[in-house]
């Protein structure tokens, strides 16, 4: 409780990070489009937010953009 609270004042310290993630590519004749990461990074295991990382340095760096969100797809409108 006392460390939600200091979140909720300070905001997030991300002490709490997953091992540094590097998506794999995505074939080359793919034709779908991917909306995946590329380069190395890691994610804060209590807000969520992902951040670079640089394996030659061993650190985190600057927060990464997010994802933009997939098309919304309209369902088509059928007659009865």
């Amino acid at each position: 409780m006392f460390r939600s609270m200091m979140d909720a004042v300070f905001g997030c310290s991300h002490e709490r990070t997953t091992f540094p993630i590097t998506p794999r590519r995505a074939n080359a004749g793919s034709s779908a489009v991917s909306t995946q990461r590329s380069g190395t990074y890691v994610a804060c295991l209590d807000c969520g937010k992902e951040f670079a990382y640089d394996w030659k340095s061993m650190r985190i760096g600057e927060p990464m953009a997010a994802p933009a969100a997939p098309p919304q797809v309209q369902p088509l409108g059928f007659r009865a």
